[in-house]
């Protein structure tokens, strides 16, 4: 008997291209598309595959979606996850900038969403597994645990947006393109004849196509919820107005509004007060930070002490060496081995040693040597 496997397409090459190796392996498939983007659907468009700009749940990508499904033979199911999407995603994404934090949504739609949505159907379809076209890896040790890695195309590795999967979930996941290029995953697409072998890449985030962050939290939020007030240096001294803390992340230089003879840039912002505040470069540097809301792969890593790991506090940025302690309230203190960049509250900081994901948190507060625990 088939073993079957509930595949999450979104209408792009990656998933395209899992969906089809596991038909091809003799799966029994079952393609499933979410439509998380609150705005009603646009009409379809006229234009082919490959020329359109990337988008992400759109009615377009729905179709581009059930094209493949049909040129590969398995059925496929659009599903309407909006008003958890807004409530568990959206919502968040809100109001994590009017508190002075700066969120990563994709990590949040993977934990709140994405995965959890997919066990739920796959479970009511009597599938054994859930597969994205994520590029990780997944493989079980001799000592029968799963691990999370890194992709073998290092250029496209999304293993950071995964920490939050445990052994559980990783014990019913596939991932088919952890081996592969991004380059070999368009050559099989062609070879296969779909339509989006040369789609090009959605890169914004679908709720915010026209990525204006501030006027979308605006939009959502009522007025008196906006927190205007002054950028300030270190010692209090008012340097400008400004109309939202929302506006700002720490480590911004651009869009402050202040003349000034040296490069600024946004060290703090404090949410209560409405104050950003703003200094030179070198004031940004950390030696570490707190992240809480921990999610540990092996839940044993709790127990190891302190580890020595590499951290990365933004999906682009480098791997920093780093120690790491996990206490019981899931808050992990992070020491880097050299002075660091610039830390901003509300990303995900994601734990690695290696080509292994041990897990990740969200960062709470950098740890300077004016302020360490």
């Amino acid at each position: 008997m088939k073993r079957r496997v509930l595949v999450a397409m979104s209408g792009g090459v990656d998933s395209s291209v899992a969906a089809a190796i596991l038909r091809e392996d003799g799966y029994d498939v079952v393609g499933v598309a979410m439509r998380l983007a609150p705005e009603p659907f646009a009409p379809a468009s006229t234009a082919p595959v490959a020329k359109r700009r990337g988008t992400c749940c759109s009615h377009d990508d729905f179709e581009d979606a059930r094209r493949v499904a049909e040129r590969m033979d398995f059925p496929f199911y659009v599903i309407d996850l909006r008003a958890d999407f807004a409530a568990r995603v959206v919502d968040n994404f809100v109001a994590e900038y009017l508190g002075g934090r700066t969120p990563n949504p994709c990590v949040m739609c993977n934990r709140e969403i994405k995965f959890d949505r997919l066990w739920s159907r796959a479970h009511a379809l009597n599938a054994d597994y859930v597969a994205t076209g994520h590029y990780a890896r997944i493989e079980q040790g001799a000592d029968a645990r799963f691990h999370l890695l890194r992709a073998a195309d290092d250029s496209k590795d999304q293993s950071y947006f995964l920490f939050t999967l445990g052994q559980d979930e990783l014990s019913r996941t596939m991932f088919p393109l952890g081996a592969m290029t991004k380059t070999e995953v368009r050559a099989r697409a062609r070879a296969l004849g779909l339509a989006t072998a040369d789609k090009p890449e959605s890169q914004e985030i679908c709720f915010v196509p026209d990525g204006d962050y501030a006027s979308f939290v605006e939009r959502r939020s009522d007025p008196a919820q906006l927190r205007p007030g002054s950028i300030v240096d270190i010692k209090g001294k008012r340097l400008a107005d400004h109309s939202g803390v929302h506006r700002f992340t720490v480590g911004q230089r651009r869009g402050m509004g202040i003349a000034s003879g040296e490069r600024l840039y946004v060290r703090e912002i404090r949410a209560e007060s409405g104050e950003v505040v703003a200094g030179p470069r070198e004031e940004l540097d950390s030696s570490g930070l707190i992240a809480n809301r921990v999610s540990l792969v092996d839940d044993s890593i709790a127990s190891g002490g302190e580890l020595s790991v590499e951290v990365k506090i933004r999906y682009r940025h480098r791997a920093l060496p780093a120690t790491m302690r996990v206490d019981s309230a899931r808050r992990a203190e992070i020491r880097f081995a050299a002075v660091g960049p610039a830390v901003t509250p509300g990303q995900a900081c994601v734990f690695y040693r290696g080509e292994e994901v041990l897990g990740g948190g969200f960062i709470e507060r950098a740890i300077t040597a004016e302020r360490a625990t």
